[in-house]
């Protein structure tokens, strides 16, 4: 990668994956795109060029691509689980027609394409324990159908036209620097906000859901590692299995109380949130990431918990 254009760069994962790329890749330009409303700000803006571009217009994407030779594209632009349920039509619009308007001008320009797919591909009939690489994919919410969408789309033109098309599918991601925007796994960060500032935490999931997360960090190094690795290696593209821990709410309010004494935390289950978390894996199977480009996480639920807790108390006593 030299020349990367981030589509979704202010979201919960792109903006610190501009900033990454910015600081780790020698003489690159890294051009954070974004819509309206949804302006990149602070060191997002003033560390590099930004470009207003919608995901699902083509033409102004070219445009971006030509004006700055860009190589690679992330395409993190979409609605998260929760959201997509209530806007299913938003949803396949900005996921679906999106990307093809990107692998439309990858075909075009040469770009290679990196469009996360989600432990949301999988549905009820899939395994849910040490989910393989390769299994059944039915999902029940639209989020998991794009993200089945998205890799056979991707895959597709990997192979009829030859576009560099690579993802990983991302568990539940926690991060201190930015709060997610609707997602099911959300809880698993909101819990760390309501500790450090005192509050009884009102869970939404129940007892009992387990589901893959990952910390940011880990995020980040895949989505890195995935565009750099040797394509000689990789038997699958769209997309890998990706793992580092997983937990449910008990879980984690105990490893939350260890450091926070006297966290509290009840139970008001989202009936939508819970009907989808209770249709994805308990865990993941990532040895083909592992064998194919050399995937290793760094952070487990003990260096994730003190890490969160460091940086949110820090935030909060500067405010």
């Amino acid at each position: 990668m030299k020349n990367v254009l981030i589509i979704g760069s202010t979201g919960q994962i792109g903006s610190e994956l501009t900033l990454k790329l910015r600081k780790e890749i020698p003489g690159s330009t890294v051009v954070a795109g974004f819509i309206k409303g949804y302006e990149p700000k602070g060191e997002l803006l003033e560390s590099g060029p930004a470009e207003d571009v919608d995901v699902r217009d083509g033409k102004r994407i070219s445009e971006i691509v030509r004006k700055y030779r860009i190589d690679t594209v992330y395409n993190l632009a979409a609605l998260l689980s929760a959201v997509a349920e209530k806007k299913p039509l938003m949803a396949w619009d900005i996921q679906m027609n999106g990307l093809l308007a990107i692998l439309e001008v990858a075909r075009e320009e040469g770009c290679a394409v990196f469009t996360p797919s989600s432990i949301g591909s999988f549905g009820p009939e899939t395994p849910h324990v040490m989910t393989p690489q390769d299994t059944i994919q039915r999902p029940r919410s639209m989020y998991g159908v794009t993200k089945v969408a998205t890799e056979l789309l991707s895959d597709y033109y990997f192979h009829k036209f030859g576009v560099d098309t690579r993802s990983v599918r991302f568990p539940g991601l926690i991060s201190h620097m930015t709060l997610p925007g609707g997602g099911t796994t959300d809880y698993a960060v909101e819990i760390y906000y309501a500790a450090v500032k005192g509050e009884e935490f009102v869970c939404p999931i129940a007892a009992g859901t387990f589901m893959d997360m990952m910390y940011m960090p880990d995020a980040l190094k895949a989505a890195v590692q995935i565009m750099e690795a040797d394509p000689s290696r990789l038997v699958h593209r769209n997309s890998f299995n990706i793992a580092s821990m997983s937990f449910d709410p008990e879980i984690i309010s105990a490893k939350v109380r260890e450091l926070v004494p006297g966290f509290r935390m009840h139970y008001e289950v989202d009936p939508v949130r819970q009907a989808i978390a209770s249709s994805w894996p308990d865990s993941m199977d990532d040895s083909c990431a592992r064998e194919e480009w050399g995937w290793a996480p760094s952070f487990d639920i003990d260096t994730m918990s003190k890490d969160m807790i460091e940086h949110l108390r820090a935030r909060f006593s500067g405010q």
